[in-house]
């Protein structure tokens, strides 16, 4: 620009022609354009600098290479050379030197595979690392861990993932913590999500006859390979099994740590109710129940039938009290109870774990059967059963039991049945659709005010359960 002013000056000094002028013109026009353009690529630089470097056209997009790719990232789109992938959990132990990590990562590059999460488990003797990829669907597990183990890795196990575990371990821990802090009812499963595919026995100190059955294990625990064995806060044991693979000494201290939590704050269960119309215009309350309402449990026994009691608990009607403290334990599984407007317990419905299965049972009292009861206290535990991750429920009657049999029926879910000496299992396969939103117990939330009416099905609805 000082030399645009110099020669301006210069030639209103002087007598200028048209020659001069048009000279002068063009250089200042042109020194303009250059310092805009300059001012442009400043502006353009400071706006961008800390925007991703431009994307290689050979490379996949990076919005499907990490946590938060496409939800569809486990079938397809997104992640390794741009084609069909597939999630892996693999786990493969190698020594604890300089560089181990590094070689498994070289295959796993050569195979372009995206490296989503990586744990490590210290062992005494070498690391357990844990990888969750996303890999291409035509890549043949085999070849993976054939090459893996070349690459020093020993021990290599791998198996199909889904997109929940996109979830970080930190958040998914303190998401478990959170779920046992508000429901003691939630630590079994709690402890199944942290370990993954395991079977979780609650193994009481006292029998339903009142005999100690000798289980017990330190406060510290007991770690034993694929077992570990856990002190139950409410008394006896928690034990946890997975026969395919080892449990790491992290493992089992997230589990401890899990199991602590629940023994400091002690018993616990939500007091979220909902209030239903019968037909006949009477309200009940469907709620959480625990061993608080064993009095009234028991109570509710008294008024019962032989029948119904004999149809219940299928052995002599004299022992049918005895259960009532293990079936009421949160620890056991969830128990739904239904009371009437002036706090008489008229039916429960129980939820109970039983090892890698789950199991369904009702009692409704005789005069409040043939109401809708039966079947209402049915479809919410099939509902908390589906929110748990059961893959099915079933539930053991009488072939004579018709009610329990058409309950069962109205789910709507495939059955199977086994029947043997007059002795019925259902089975119910639970579909996998959503369900319905939930709160942070896992439970459908609900109000007091909440109100519905309860439709009573036919003749044969679970009049005796």
């Amino acid at each position: 620009m000082t030399d645009v002013t110099d020669a301006m000056t210069t030639l209103s000094g002087h007598r200028p022609d048209g020659s001069h002028l048009l000279l002068a013109a063009l250089i200042l026009a042109s020194t303009v354009a250059l310092v805009a353009m300059a001012a442009f690529h400043t502006w353009r630089a400071r706006r961008h600098s800390n925007d991703p470097p431009p994307k290689d056209p050979g490379s996949s997009d990076p919005t499907q290479d990490g946590a938060t790719g496409s939800a569809d990232g486990a079938e397809a789109g997104g992640g390794s050379g741009g084609g069909e992938t597939v999630l892996w959990r693999m786990r493969t132990t190698v020594r604890d030197a300089p560089g181990s990590l590094a070689a498994l990562c070289l295959v796993i590059a050569r195979f372009r595979i995206d490296i989503l999460t990586l744990q490590t488990h210290p062992l005494a003797e070498g690391t357990v690392d844990e990888f969750l990829l996303r890999a291409p669907a035509s890549l043949p597990s085999q070849e993976l861990t054939g090459q893996i183990e070349a690459a020093g890795g020993t021990a290599t196990w791998i198996e199909r993932a889904d997109t929940h575990d996109l979830v970080d371990t930190p958040t998914r821990v303190l998401s478990l913590a959170t779920r046992t802090a508000l429901d003691a009812a939630e630590l079994p499963l709690a402890l199944r999500q942290l370990l993954g595919r395991c079977t979780i026995h609650s193994l009481p100190a006292v029998s339903v006859t009142g005999r100690p059955t000798g289980q017990s294990a330190p406060v510290e625990g007991v770690l034993e390979e694929t077992v570990m064995r856990l002190r139950d806060p409410s008394g006896g044991v928690i034990s946890v099994e997975r026969a395919y693979l080892p449990f790491t000494p992290t493992e089992f201290a997230r589990a401890r740590a899990l199991v602590e939590l629940d023994a400091r704050l002690g018993p616990r269960v939500p007091r979220s109710t909902d209030i239903l119309t019968l037909p006949e215009g009477n309200e009940i309350t469907v709620r959480r129940a625990d061993r608080s309402d064993l009095a009234a449990a028991r109570a509710m026994h008294d008024r019962c039938s032989p029948d119904t009691l004999g149809l219940r608990y299928h052995g002599p009607v004299s022992d049918a009290d005895r259960y009532l403290n293990h079936l009421l334990s949160p620890r056991f599984g969830r128990t739904l109870a239904v009371q009437t407007a002036s706090g008489k317990l008229v039916a429960l419905g129980h939820l109970l774990w039983d090892g890698d299965e789950t199991e369904v049972a009702l009692l409704v009292e005789d005069d409040w059967q043939r109401r809708g009861i039966g079947s209402e206290l049915l479809g919410r535990l099939v509902q908390l059963a589906e929110e748990a991750g059961c893959d099915s429920v079933y539930a053991v009657t009488q072939s004579r039991n018709t009610g329990m049999v058409a309950a069962m029926r109205a789910l709507g879910l495939p059955l199977d049945y086994q029947i043997e000496e007059g002795t019925l299992v259902i089975t119910a396969r639970l579909s996998a659709s959503a369900a319905e939103p939930t709160g942070a117990t896992g439970e459908r939330t609900a109000r007091p005010s909440d109100e519905r009416t309860v439709r009573p099905s036919g003749p044969a609805e679970g009049a005796r359960r």
